[in-house]
């Protein structure tokens, strides 16, 4: 077998299980999406710890929907040795490595700034969707207990919001550790911290992890533009 076909081989395989990947990511985010609580049951004694995958159904279809169309480009590009798939496939690839490239740089460079953009999202949540809103009052409840923490910066970020002013002057449980009623006096003698700070907190314990995953989807990426580029070239040589 020839270092073509073999490459040929090992691209096509790779795509196949990246487009399978996919298609059941998509699969059971429109499961979810659509009718959360049959999955639930479905899972049984797991059902707890799949809520807040449930939650991101909506993510898991655009993530599933992503890895089909590349499956699609790579699998076909190089089974039928379309040279505009493989290209296809390529720019994709290129697109989504500068993208994370871009992100890494302004989280790493610009961090205050990510933080700012972060809390003029997630500060109108807090105050107009939690408490009225099952999805994002589910997905920071999950948020709050699993980090042990409470809103975006602190208690504060619950002051006159919708949930505030419904449940008599109370903030959410976690802001309190849990003890209700969460009145300000007990948020403040607790003094619970922010769920921004915790997650960079519990990042920074794990970057180790966090960097050896980052470098293996680079890797993968940077591999994958590199086959896809030399099959392309191959093809353009041989007159495909």
């Amino acid at each position: 077998m020839g270092c073509f076909t073999f490459i040929k081989v090992m691209m096509i395989l790779f795509n196949l299980l990246i487009f399978l990947g996919g298609a059941g990511l998509l699969a059971v985010g429109i499961w979810v999406s659509v009718d959360g609580n049959s999955f639930l049951k479905v899972l049984g004694p797991f059902a707890s710890q799949a809520t807040q995958f449930v939650n991101v159904g909506y993510f898991c279809i655009v993530i599933g929907a992503v890895l089909v169309i590349l499956g699609f480009f790579g699998c076909c590009g190089a089974l039928k040795e379309s040279k505009c798939l493989l290209i296809l496939f390529f720019s994709v690839i290129l697109i989504i490595f500068i993208a994370e490239i871009a992100a890494a740089v302004v989280a790493l460079v610009y961090a205050s700034f990510a933080q700012s953009i972060l809390q003029a999202w997630a500060e109108p949540e807090l105050q107009n969707q939690y408490g009225s809103n099952p999805v994002v009052t589910q997905i920071w409840n999950d948020t709050m207990t699993n980090l042990n923490c409470c809103g975006f910066s602190n208690y504060t970020d619950f002051m006159n919001s919708k949930y505030y002013n419904s449940n008599g002057k109370s903030f959410p449980p976690p802001c309190c550790n849990n003890t209700t009623p969460c009145t300000q006096t007990l948020a403040q003698q607790t003094n619970v911290g922010g769920c921004y700070q915790q997650l960079l907190g519990t990042l920074k314990k794990n970057a180790n992890v966090v960097g050896g995953v980052a470098a293996a989807i680079g890797a993968i990426e940077l591999a994958s533009m590199v086959v896809s580029m030399y099959l392309y070239c191959h093809m353009d040589k041989t007159g495909h």
